[in-house]
C-alpha cells in the first residue's frame, strides 16, 4: 500500500459513522394510571381523561383542598404520565391530587390554543363535580412545568382566550399557582416559540393578559435554562409583584429546564418549598411523603 493510499484509509477511519435515528414510536394517550381514578371531563372531540388520586381516609363529605398538576412538552409532546408524580404527592400531604390530560400536537395535531382551551375546561369541570370528588372548589391549587406551567397560568386570568370556549370558563380562580420553568410570555418581540401562536401570540401570552388580582404564584426556574429562559420568570415576578400581587420565585443556581436533573437536590427542596408554601395559604397542615 502506497503512503498516500495508506494516509486516506487512517482518515477514513476517523471520520464519525452516522447512524440514522430511530423513529420514535407515538406516544399512547393513557386510559388509566396506576393507583388513580379515571375521569371524563369532556366528551367530544374525544374523550379528555384526567386521573385523580385520594388521600388516605378520603370520604365523599370531605371538602378537602386539591392540587391539579398539567405535564410540559411544548404543547407537543407529553401525557399525565408524566404529571401523576405529583397527584400522588398531593395526596400524601392529605390533598386530592389530580394529573389532567390535555390535546397536544403530536396526539392530536391541534396547536397550543386546543391545550390552553382544555386546561380551562378540565379546572371548570373539577369545580362542577366538587362535591362528588371530595374537595372544596375554592381551594383547588393549579401547577404544571414549562408549557404546563403556561396552560396552569391560563386557568387563573378571567378573560376567555382564542380557542376557548366561554362556557367551560374556570367559575372561580385557583387558590394558589406553582410553577416549573413556565412560558409566561409568547409575544412575538420577546415570547417563547411565537410562530406556534401565530396572530394569538399576543392574546395567548398570560404576562400580557394577567388579571388585576392573580392568585398567590410559587415559580421555580434554573439561571442556565436554555429553553425558556430565566427572564420571562423574573418578568413574570416582577408585574405580578409590581401590580400588588404575590409572587414568590426561586431561582435554581446552575439548573437547566429540568433543573432537577441537573441540580438534583432541588428536587427535595422544592417539594420541602411548596409544603411550606402550601401551609402558608392555610391549604395542608402537614404530610408524609
Amino acid at each position: 500500500m502506497t503512503p498516500v493510499k495508506r494516509l486516506l484509509l487512517c482518515a477514513s477511519l476517523l471520520l464519525p459513522v452516522i447512524v440514522a435515528a430511530a423513529p420514535q414510536p407515538p406516544e399512547i394517550t393513557p386510559t388509566e394510571l396506576p393507583g388513580a381514578e379515571t375521569l371524563v371531563y369532556r366528551e367530544s372531540p374525544g374523550p379528555m381523561r384526567l386521573f385523580v388520586v385520594k388521600p388516605a381516609g378520603w370520604k365523599a363529605t370531605d371538602q378537602r383542598p386539591a392540587l391539579m398538576f398539567f405535564f410540559g412538552g411544548g404543547w407537543t409532546t407529553g401525557t399525565p404520565k408524566n404529571s401523576i408524580f405529583w397527584a400522588k404527592f398531593a395526596a400524601s400531604l392529605g390533598m386530592v391530587g389530580i394529573a389532567p390530560d390535555y390535546r397536544t400536537k403530536g396526539r392530536n395535531d391541534v396547536s397550543p390554543l386546543g391545550s390552553v382551551a382544555d386546561s380551562r375546561a378540565a379546572l371548570r369541570w373539577v369545580q362542577d363535580h366538587a362535591e362528588e370528588l371530595g374537595l372544596d372548589p375554592a381551594r383547588i391549587v393549579v401547577g404544571g412545568n414549562s408549557a404546563g406551567g403556561h396552560v396552569a397560568l391560563w386557568t387563573g386570568i378571567t378573560a376567555t382566550p382564542p380557542g376557548s370556549d366561554p362556557g367551560e370558563a374556570p367559575r372561580l380562580k385557583p387558590a394558589a399557582l406553582i410553577l416549573f420553568s413556565t412560558v409566561s410570555d409568547t409575544t412575538a418581540e420577546r415570547g417563547y416559540t411565537p410562530k406556534r401562536f401565530g396572530v394569538d401570540a399576543l392574546a395567548l401570552s398570560p404576562l400580557d393578559q394577567l388579571d388585576a388580582r392573580m392568585p398567590p404564584v410559587l415559580a421555580f426556574h434554573g439561571d442556565a435554562d436554555k429553553t425558556v429562559p430565566l427572564g420571562q420568570a423574573t418578568a413574570l415576578r416582577d408585574k405580578l409583584l409590581a401590580t400588588g400581587n404575590s409572587c414568590e420565585l426561586h431561582i435554581v443556581p446552575g439548573g437547566g429546564h429540568n433543573f432537577g436533573n441537573d441540580v438534583p437536590e432541588w428536587r427535595e427542596k422544592s417539594r420541602e418549598l411548596i409544603i411550606a408554601f402550601l401551609k402558608k395559604q392555610g391549604l395542608v397542615e402537614g404530610g408524609t411523603r
